[in-house]
């Protein structure tokens, strides 16, 4: 997409000889904008570097317009007065794109301006420890830096498949980003992004087809929550190919033929990736610091150090792909970078999934509990007979995992109207190892996922 903004909104950074930062953050997304925030508001100087759009991917590409269209399409799904074209026009308001091709980013600049940053629309690498290089439109720029924090996001892996250059296929950008919709549509991918936007397309009456190499989609879900997820795919309309994976693609006029391992294929007009992201580490010279990436991955310590005052926050830093958890470990890195003496928990991280119905989950799937050692018992609760169920007309489930030996919850599974809201009682269940007797003697409010979630919470503790 050609940059058409009515101005670019970081005004050009200009500086005589190298100058010199508390921090210097790479990468402007959810860890890299945390971070700043927090660390000008303690006073430090602080430079933001991103050579692209600040705010990174979650506001312009991934959460927000998916989330707008998941809306439009359930508000259309259900009879109202939705078409897809106003449906486009809403994410172009979420992500600030109104009547312009490239979505203007100057609200981020201008908070992080606000609070004192230094703004640099520019591509950084090292050049020695403490010391970044930055190149910005016709120049480049030296800065010092006492620590330095990574936050540069990641973006969709493109295979090696052949014949994929030649098929013009999407990622999440062109999908969450299209004004007109595809005649048809194969997604590679059946993972939160696949699923998500599958519905999105299918309830707008596009014929689409969800390929996974696993055996169920969003396979690191509880296998409950995806055959919900299957079905009611299903039910609007998308045909899901399972345990089987693309080996060539044939464009054609119009048409690009996806040929499966099982020796079947498929076609759409389109073809979104949806198979994995990368982190973008090549062009930091990270050598200059004396790391060396594995398999594309850098592995911090246990304070999110990757080499001596050099912090990753985000994607780059794992464990998990996810906006929350880069918020969370960009304040996490900041706080450390200024010299306090924390260290960051990732052990319980809650994830979501935004389609109808919704699914979200944190910890331990009960193999996995046994798997580590954990005397794990299971107990589920399909939400269709319960009150919550009866008066929503809705499906689901609530599956709890508890240690029978020390009476705490280790993990929670659900999926149905609501449950992205309420899986945080079991987050802060799990992290605080609250007992389980105290959770069941919690009262929750009638009828309510979370009062389903309460009475899993008395059977466990009576068991």
């Amino acid at each position: 997409m050609a940059a058409s903004s009515s101005r670019d909104p970081a005004a050009p950074y200009h500086a005589t000889g190298m100058e010199r930062f508390e921090i210097v953050i790479v990468g402007a997304g959810a860890g890299g904008e945390a971070a700043a925030q927090l660390a000008t508001g303690r006073g430090a100087k602080v430079a933001v570097v991103d050579r692209e759009l600040f705010g990174g991917s979650c506001p312009f590409w991934a959460c927000m317009p998916s989330k707008a269209l998941l809306h439009a399409a359930a508000v259309h799904h259900a009879g109202g007065d939705y078409p897809w074209a106003k449906a486009s026009d809403f994410r172009d308001y979420m992500i600030n794109r109104e009547k312009v091709d490239w979505p203007d980013d100057s609200s981020h600049v201008e908070s992080l301006e606000s609070v004192g940053a230094t703004v640099i629309r520019g591509t950084a690498r090292f050049e020695a420890p403490g010391r970044l290089s930055v190149q910005t439109d016709g120049s480049a720029h030296e800065l010092e830096a006492d620590a330095v924090i990574l936050a540069v996001g990641s973006h969709s892996r493109v295979p090696d498949l052949p014949g994929l250059a030649d098929a013009k296929a999407w990622t999440n950008r062109e999908a969450t980003s299209t004004r007109e919709l595809p005649r048809s549509l194969v997604i590679l991918g059946g993972g939160p992004t696949g699923v998500e936007l599958g519905q999105v397309y299918a309830r707008y009456g596009v014929p689409v087809t969800l390929v996974d190499s696993n055996e169920r989609i969003n396979s690191r879900d509880h296998p409950r929550s995806s055959e919900l997820l299957a079905a009611s795919l299903k039910r609007d309309g998308v045909q899901i190919r399972t345990g089987v994976r693309a080996q060539r693609i044939r464009p054609g006029d119009g048409v690009s033929v996806v040929e499966l391992s099982d020796g079947s294929s498929v076609e759409g007009a389109a073809l979104l990736l949806a198979i994995g992201r990368e982190i973008p580490l090549d062009e930091l010279n990270l050598s200059a610091i004396g790391v060396t990436p594995e398999r594309g991955l850098v592995k911090p310590d246990s304070r999110l150090r990757i080499a001596d005052n050099v912090y990753v926050a985000g994607d780059v830093a794992g464990p998990e792909l996810h906006t929350h958890l880069a918020h969370y470990e960009g304040e996490m890195a900041a706080r450390m970078a200024l010299g306090d003496d924390v260290e960051p928990d990732v052990s319980v991280i809650p994830r979501a999934t935004y389609t109808d119905p919704e699914t979200a989950s944190v910890g331990l799937q009960l193999e996995q509990a046994r798997e580590a050692g954990i005397d794990a018992a299971e107990l589920t609760q399909d939400l269709a007979t319960t009150a919550k169920g009866y008066v929503s007309q809705s499906e689901g489930h609530v599956t709890i995992v508890y240690d029978r030996a020390q009476r705490t919850l280790v993990g929670a599974f659900m999926a149905g109207p609501g449950v992205s809201e309420g899986i945080h009682e079991a987050v802060l269940a799990i992290k605080t190892r609250t007992p389980l007797s105290v959770l069941a003697d919690t009262i929750h409010a009638f009828p309510t996922v979370a009062r389903v979630l309460g009475t899993l919470f008395i059977e466990a503790d009576r068991a």
